[in-house]
């Protein structure tokens, strides 16, 4: 006698993902892919979740309540990042949802990218380089460029989660003074290893050269630092954002930056991204990528191939490594 074949949980994936990972989701899953990477609207991505169980979603993919009304079958989230913010997780938990993140994997390729934004805002590398590009470079002069030194300046982290603790051990090797604020003061063998000291949110405004945004997106985040913050900021400190667009008041930054209120900003992430300002564009004081803070090849792969673990074991056990809420 034939046994009856076995079915395999549907599932989409929004977003172009590396072959080795959709070829895993295959053996375990039927899945529905989306290698020419197209951004699906909210109507599309609501279509395409007919009918599937599970998602590998990723930040640009909005799952909010209204999305999760349309598709009451859904049982799993898998977000390929450590942020979620693109997912209303309460919504989710309602729904008996599980949702999950890529925790743990990129926190080193974070931190490298958060000191390339220290050292180029520093030595004002796009801006010099487009000086040079443009053909402006003419002589060399005593004043030309004028940079800030690293060496030895005072790093304010804030978010002294594992990607801040990361940072913090690379500003070891410049000498750097390191201030932290966080929600929850952590270990004294933490603030040993970092060879960090915790203090106020106001003062390590006042008081770093380089403040460089680790925190979390939630609501209460939204807009953590304002115009009245950077105001405290001495003139000539930098602002470093490669944590979540929405933590900074973009339009507060561009009026600092537009009238030189402090040196510079190295922007990572923006509010509405793929959008941003475009006033952004008008200021030689900042330097702009666009969220590519854990783009190594051997990070994104390991974030899409746990995302995708996640996705398999939520599915065919019930327990994901790494779910984000209580259900």
């Amino acid at each position: 006698m034939i046994s009856p074949k076995i079915m395999k949980p549907k599932v989409l994936v929004t977003r172009e993902i590396f072959p080795e990972t959709l070829a895993f989701l295959r053996e375990h899953l039927d899945v529905e892919g989306n290698q020419s990477d197209l951004m699906l609207s909210a109507d599309e991505l609501a279509t395409r979740l007919a009918g599937k169980i599970g998602v590998m979603s990723s930040g640009s993919d909005k799952i909010d309540a209204a999305l999760l009304a349309q598709v009451p079958q859904l049982k799993a989230i898998c977000n390929i990042g450590v942020g979620y913010n693109n997912v209303d997780v309460n919504a989710a938990t309602e729904h008996k949802i599980m949702v999950t993140n890529t925790p743990g994997v990129l926190d080193e390729t974070v931190a490298d990218t958060a000191f390339a934004y220290v050292l180029a805002t520093a030595k004002r590398m796009t801006e010099s380089e487009q000086f040079l590009r443009d053909g402006h470079w003419k002589k060399n002069t005593l004043t030309l460029m004028l940079g800030r030194d690293v060496h030895h300046a005072t790093l304010g982290i804030m978010g002294m989660g594992r990607i801040g603790q990361a940072v913090a051990r690379r500003a070891r090797g410049f000498d750097m003074k390191v201030i932290y604020f966080n929600r929850n003061r952590v270990a004294a063998d933490v603030e040993q290893e970092c060879n960090a000291a915790y203090v106020s949110k106001e003062d390590l405004m006042k008081q770093a050269d380089f403040i460089v945004l680790l925190v979390p997106y939630t609501p209460e985040n939204h807009h953590l630092i304002g115009a009245a913050d950077i105001a405290l900021m001495k003139p000539d400190a930098v602002l470093i954002n490669i944590a979540r667009g929405g933590i900074v008041d973009e339009v507060a930054l561009i009026e600092a930056l537009k009238h030189r209120k402090i040196f510079g900003a190295g922007i990572d992430v923006f509010e509405n991204e793929p959008n941003f300002r475009k006033e952004f564009l008008e200021l030689s004081n900042v330097v702009l990528l666009p969220h590519l803070g854990s783009a190594s090849a051997n990070t994104r792969r390991a974030m899409a191939n746990l995302a995708a673990k996640n996705l398999v074991a939520a599915l065919t056990t019930g327990n994901p490594p790494n779910q984000v809420n209580k259900l």
